[in-house]
């Protein structure tokens, strides 16, 4: 596994790892070049019997913390380029890829766990993964600041469109 600069991104890719779901990671240093413009990078590109074709974008989190009051406790929001850029992935691979957002929430260990699934401990540290579909999300989202083109889900949204990671493959045995 590659040293990553993001505790997110390599946190969830433990999690591939431990389960052992094939994947390539994508080098983020640059962005793509196309036609009209440029594109931004995702995160993992998945291909596996279990999870599918899949081209994910993971979008690090601090989950609810406790003592901490919070208007939003499941912050999802992400960029509108994560959501075009997604959708141009998604043509230039074809119909067979489909993009997704994970939502990789970093938890303090006394955090209340009674809404999360199994929780994966990476350097010290717990998260919880959450996905989202691409499409789903576009088709959900409001704008949740114009200037920096963010975008985000109600929290009734999220919590009907998301789903654990976990869902997408049971852990394998090992051999």
């Amino acid at each position: 596994m590659a040293i990553r600069a993001n505790h997110y991104d390599a946190a969830f890719e433990a999690y591939l790892r431990e389960r052992r779901i094939p994947y390539v990671v994508v080098d983020e240093a640059r962005r793509t070049l196309e036609d009209g413009g440029s594109l931004k990078s995702l995160d993992f590109v998945v291909c596996s019997p279990e999870w599918g074709r899949l081209l994910i974008d993971v979008k690090g989190r601090r989950g609810p913390q406790p003592g901490e009051p919070s208007i939003r406790p499941w912050e999802n929001w992400a960029t509108a380029d994560d959501l075009e850029s997604l959708a141009r992935w998604e043509q230039a691979f074809g119909g067979d890829y489909r993009g997704l957002l994970v939502f990789a929430y970093w938890l303090h260990p006394q955090a209340a766990r009674d809404d999360l699934t199994p929780v994966l401990t990476f350097r010290d540290r717990h998260y919880a993964f959450y996905g989202v579909w691409a499409r789903d999300y576009q088709q959900a989202m409001r704008v949740r600041s114009p200037k920096w083109e963010t975008v985000w889900l109600r929290s009734r949204s999220f919590r009907e469109l998301r789903f654990p990671i976990e869902t997408l493959a049971p852990p394998r045995q090992a051999p």
